[in-house]
């Protein structure tokens, strides 16, 4: 299927790109594209106008801050991929980007679209959740901050107001404990199911395509917390999820994938 038709603008600001949402509450932002423009053929997002942001390179970084690592919301994929800063201080963030699609896609796409995109199937999203991110939102009230686990609200539905841009996203560093395992049928697919678990002074496990939203493995961390073996802790990975089925997986496929890569996940934490 084809877009139905829409304007295009193009943004070099965020004040700029602020006003022209402010101005048509039917436009949606466009960054590298990879989440909103698949949306926009199947008629499941049919924006009045696109506000191109690709080009505010002011949103493109990555940089330390105290105890957190700021990232600018047009990071691509391949830049934190690649990054020796998050390497040091949040290593799960490099893995879990490299895993991204296909090298075409993590040259394009950004972290900032991927999580304002708020997808339950995307891998950073999880990972973020898990690590207890922030996210910066800017709009024409100003500027305010939300956490990870208050961000995801529904299917494709975040706490982002129809006038705010996604600046930066904030990650708290000490995490360098990780695993991610993901199963997909091919390299550059979608995952089935992926786990996301990082530790500092306790276990948090974040699941890729176990719900309409990324989720945290709550059933699982509270059981570790509560001094379980990997094991027991692995046998309710499924609890409080609510996975779909599809052409790939049934939903019983999902739940016994949830409860085999979180303890994959567990084992590899050590």
């Amino acid at each position: 299927m084809y877009p139905s038709t829409f304007d295009y603008a193009r943004a070099t600001t965020v004040a700029e790109a602020i006003t022209m949402l402010a101005d048509d509450e039917d436009a949606k932002v466009l960054a590298g594209g990879h989440s909103l423009l698949p949306l926009m053929k199947l008629r499941l997002a049919t924006p009045s106008t696109l506000v191109d942001i690709g080009r505010i390179t002011e949103l493109s970084y990555i940089r330390k801050d105290g105890g957190e690592v700021a990232i600018g919301a047009l990071t691509r994929h391949r830049d934190v991929e690649t990054s020796e800063l998050l390497a040091r201080e949040v290593p799960v963030l490099v893995r879990v980007a490299g895993q991204i699609g296909d090298p075409s896609v993590r040259h394009v796409g950004t972290i900032g679209g991927s999580t304002a995109h708020g997808d339950g199937a995307a891998d950073l999203p999880a990972a973020l959740l898990a690590l207890g991110a922030t996210m910066v939102a800017e709009g024409p009230s100003g500027r305010r901050t939300i956490a990870a686990g208050d961000f995801f609200k529904g299917f494709l539905e975040t706490a982002l107001a129809p006038d705010e841009i996604l600046t930066e996203i904030r990650v708290p560093t000490g995490f360098t404990k990780f695993a991610y395992q993901k199963f997909n049928r091919r390299a550059q697919d979608w995952a089935i199911v992926g786990v996301v678990a990082v530790r500092n002074e306790r276990t948090n496990v974040g699941f890729v395509n176990m719900g309409a939203t990324p989720l945290r493995a709550t059933a699982v961390e509270e059981r570790l917390a509560a001094g379980a073996s990997l094991e027991e802790a692995a046998a309710v990975a499924d609890e409080g999820t609510s996975p779909s089925a599809d052409i790939n997986a049934s939903v019983e496929y999902r739940r016994h994938l949830a409860r085999v890569l979180v303890r994959r996940a567990l084992v590899e934490l050590g």
